[in-house]
């Protein structure tokens, strides 16, 4: 009996070795916060406007307004924490904005005028600003540059599995009490807890990286440089182009522009969207740390052309569910469009992140990844509205359109070449001194 559990256990071993990460302690207690953050988050994302229209009374208009000045506020916020984040350390910025964000979800709770949502969600918005590329700075620097494409992994793992569990207990206690106050409450001040316990994990838990140096940092103030360096980094400005594009049209099309397309052009129904984003959301937490090894083995432009590429694919294979004839069947197409929509925000996630952050100068490293954090929220805003737009128009050209699209964003990192540094390239020796060559 004994010999034979030692093949399962031998089995076991090499399936779950393809999660090991061998990331350090203070990187995992850091991804757990993350985790508990993001459940918060998704405590109360799906439901906003229900809350805001269903018990506070606002109209949808101005409930869908107060949510926009979270990412708008945020937006603005960004670049100004990049600049931050070149001197003080990620650390503190990152306390200081999830300590924010307490008090504006918080005060969410207990909102009775549009003025008031407005107020609370433009200081949530202000935290997010301060968070999102201050967890990013400090899960790059808290290791060595080969385990930043892991360590950017287990990022993404830990949100979107957070997000997805705090999405389905929430739901659980909406659909007991769908329009009670107290209920609501609840689950915004739970989400303004996690905040304030993140940010005491990472007060207690996580060693301070520290920043470049003072005389660095202060020179680059003086000589008016900062943000004038970085949009003169022309390779820097493509990657985050192609960035924009793939989170435009890769990531919001499938999350807000698929929804009612499908519903309206396959026989699916609101059950079988909810299965396909799950099957997204489960792809991505099961699939992105195995994927960073296979993308280890590819050239980073290669790798970045091959994301392009799959999500082609997907875009395409929407209209593909238009021609079937049965919910089942539409179901099963969409679910492979869904899976393959994770695969290619796998690659893009692994890939863009620590190459910004490896052409970043240590003393400009805030800002390169500011500029980085913002296409993010460009392409998450342009997105809705460009696909909301051609949804009104001619909806099947969201979806070849968006293929033609990847496919030359793909093209355009081939053209990058030699220009992206990367470690499968031989590196080019020093030239020899002038006394050697004597």
């Amino acid at each position: 009996m004994e010999n034979q559990d030692r093949p399962v256990s031998r089995a076991l071993a090499r399936v779950f070795a393809f999660w090991r990460t061998d990331l350090p302690r203070p990187v995992l207690l850091l991804q757990g916060g993350f985790a508990l953050n993001f459940f918060g988050t998704g405590l109360i994302l799906p439901f906003e406007i229900i809350y805001l229209h269903g018990v506070r009374g606002f109209s949808t208009a101005t409930a869908g307004l107060v949510l926009a000045t979270v990412m708008a506020t945020a937006a603005v916020v960004t670049l100004p924490s990049g600049a931050l984040l070149d001197h003080f350390s990620a650390k503190r910025i990152l306390i200081a904005g999830n300590l924010v964000n307490a008090v504006g979800y918080g005060g969410l709770a207990f909102v009775h005028r549009p003025w008031q949502g407005f107020v609370f969600s433009a200081i949530g918005g202000a935290g997010f600003g301060l968070v999102g590329t201050a967890s990013q700075v400090l899960t790059l620097t808290l290791v060595p540059v080969e385990q930043r494409a892991a360590s950017t992994a287990l990022r993404r793992v830990a949100g979107n599995f957070g997000l997805g569990l705090g999405a389905t207990f929430a739901g659980l206690i909406v659909a007991a009490a769908p329009h009670d106050l107290h209920a609501f409450q609840a689950l915004y001040l739970f989400d303004a807890v996690t905040f304030t316990a993140f940010a005491l994990v990472v007060l207690v838990g996580i060693p301070n990286p520290g920043v470049a140096t003072t005389a660095t940092a202060s020179s680059t103030s003086k000589s008016g440089q900062g943000f004038r360096t970085v949009v003169r980094d022309r390779l820097l400005l493509a990657l985050i182009a192609g960035n924009f594009a793939l989170v435009m049209i890769g990531g919001a099309y499938f999350s807000n522009i698929l929804p009612p397309f499908a519903v309206a052009h396959t026989p699916v129904g609101a059950g079988e969207i909810g299965v396909v984003v799950f099957i997204n959301t489960f792809f991505i937490v099961v699939a992105q740390v195995p994927a960073t090894r296979a993308v280890a083995r590819m050239r980073r432009t290669h790798a970045l052309a091959v994301t392009s590429a799959i999500f082609a694919v997907g875009m395409l294979g929407v209209l593909l569910a238009t021609k079937t004839e049965s919910a089942a069947a539409a179901t099963t197409v969409l679910a492979g469009v869904a899976i393959l929509i994770a695969i290619a925000e796998c690659g893009q996630f692994i890939v863009l992140g620590p190459l910004v952050a490896e052409l970043a100068p240590p003393h400009l490293l805030g800002r390169y990844m500011s500029l980085y954090q913002l296409s993010f929220m460009a392409g998450v805003a342009a997105g809705p509205a460009v696909g909301g737009a051609l949804l009104a128009t001619s909806p099947n050209a969201i979806w070849w359109s968006g293929a033609i699209t990847m496919a030359l964003t793909g093209a355009g990192f081939l053209r990058l070449g030699d220009r992206v540094p990367d470690p499968l390239l031989p590196t080019k020796p020093p030239p020899l001194a002038a006394s050697d060559a004597a």
